[in-house]
């Protein structure tokens, strides 16, 4: 059936933290989907004052929504922009920073160690010929050095991930987003999206699309993909008269700010797979119903990943990758030792962190 299965997998991979100012929950599915291909980071304490979120949706395969959940907030907390308290343009420079790492020799092994067990496997071996290690290099992200080897001239991933990420720090909260997956705030119970779906027949898009030599038939970038920024895509960025930004696909996130006050009440951010099945408002309006019942937040997240599943392929809804992380404001975490339903969450869930 192609991309697809016979029968969806139903499994949910779940998770719920927090820290003295917010609570997350999050979950995850892989539906109809023949492969996961997404990702997500929750870090409530990125550092002691900042809160960290993110889902990367891949397109074209697993590799670069997965690097860019385990990179993406090292490089933004790496940057000079960070230190001096403006968010909004580091996390902008990690995001084309994603692109940049993913390139040469390095790159390919990271992503090579993202990837199958074939590729895994590839990697080690040219590890052991070419260079000291392979596949994890947490201790050296402010290097990422250039290696030698066979994929010195690898020019990046023709697949590829939307990126889209919420920071909390103090009262601000930014957003950063690349392509279609969503953040929406609920302010008093009405949803306010705090991103915008990048689509190629948007009139910006389109014109930045023609202007570096593509076109739009369809609904689609070159009758091949139906969303127009994305982080990797290296086959839509090959224009070397053109600055990042100005490429086919761009990895150029939209930024905002906004201070958070008592009105708001949480944030969800989801992959695409939702929102094709829901409204901003009417997701909001799904988690009201359940978010002063349910003791785990992660088990709303499962809920409406359920209820966007489609019955059968014949929907056409409902049977992509599903990502939801759900951040109730303005409220601590508490220790809860008893969370049951079958989470992944074990023990005490004070301050968990995730990346999937």
């Amino acid at each position: 059936m192609g991309v697809y299965l016979s029968s969806p997998k139903t499994d949910k991979i779940s998770n719920d933290g927090g820290n003295e100012n917010l609570r997350f929950g999050s979950c995850s599915m892989q539906g109809w989907r023949s492969t996961m291909e997404d990702a997500h980071a929750a870090l409530p304490d990125l550092d002691s004052f900042t809160s960290y979120f993110g889902v990367f949706d891949g397109h074209g395969g697993k590799v670069v929504a997965k690097f860019c959940a385990k990179h993406l907030h090292k490089q933004m907390m790496m940057n000079k922009e960070y230190s001096s308290g403006d968010l909004g343009t580091s996390i902008k420079m990690a995001f084309f920073r994603m692109d940049e790492m993913m390139r040469g020799q390095r790159g390919w092994r990271e992503l090579a160690a993202l990837g199958d067990k074939i590729n895994k496997l590839s990697c080690k071996i040219e590890g052991l010929i070419y260079a000291p290690r392979c596949g994890i290099f947490q201790n050296q992200a402010d290097e990422w050095a250039s290696e030698v080897g066979p994929h010195a001239d690898f020019s990046g991933p023709t697949s590829g991930c939307t990126a889209c990420v919420a920071i909390i720090k103090n009262n601000q909260l930014i957003v950063a987003n690349a392509g279609d997956s969503r953040c929406v705030i609920s302010r008093k119970g009405k949803a306010h999206n705090l991103s915008t779906d990048h689509k190629p027949e948007q009139e910006v898009e389109r014109d930045r699309i023609v202007k570096a030599g593509g076109f739009v038939r369809g609904g689609r970038i070159n009758g091949r993909l139906n969303l127009s920024r994305a982080i990797g895509d290296k086959d839509f960025k090959q224009n070397k008269l053109l600055p990042p930004e100005k490429q086919i696909i761009t990895a150029n996130p939209d930024i905002k700010i906004i201070d958070i006050s008592e009105d708001d009440e949480f944030v969800v951010l989801a992959c695409d797979g939702i929102w094709d099945c829901m409204t901003s408002q009417q997701l909001v309006d799904f988690v009201e119903e359940y978010i002063n019942i349910e003791s785990r937040l992660s088990v709303i997240c499962e809920r409406v990943l359920s209820k966007c599943l489609a019955p059968s392929l014949f929907f056409g809804q409902g049977t992509d990758n599903m990502t939801m992380i759900l951040v109730r404001l303005n409220t601590p975490m508490v220790d809860n030792t008893d969370v049951g339903r079958g989470s992944s969450v074990k023990g005490k869930a004070r301050r968990r962190s995730s990346i999937f």
